[in-house]
């Protein structure tokens, strides 16, 4: 089944809302967005709906290769970005970038 709905840590929902943050970095669980669906974006911790958003793509990433171009398009800084990703899958080394736009 599609998914068309993703969460987000509240405190990420301003970004994803503006439009500042344009990627975000999933486990193999969370992989199986599709391209060109429309998707409900919703608060992780209260489930509250923020935005609405269209996945452009799903690409494999490996841990070792995010770099700044990812950090700025999680609209975080790099250290922070590694940092919170090592918290919420701290021994996957295989994941997958899924970038989206904001439909208005």
């Amino acid at each position: 089944m599609i998914p068309t709905k993703i969460t987000f840590f509240e405190f990420l929902i301003p970004f994803v809302v503006s439009g500042k943050k344009t990627i975000t970095i999933r486990d193999e669980s969370e992989s199986h967005y599709v391209p060109g669906t429309i998707v409900e974006v919703h608060a992780l911790e209260t489930d509250k709906r923020a935005c609405t958003i269209e996945i452009e793509s799903v690409e494999p990433l490996k841990y070792d290769d995010i770099n700044t171009f990812h950090a700025q398009q999680e609209y975080m800084d790099l250290p922070e970005l590694k940092r919170l990703i090592r918290e919420i899958y701290p021994d996957i080394e295989e994941l997958f970038v899924i970038s989206y736009k904001l439909i208005p």
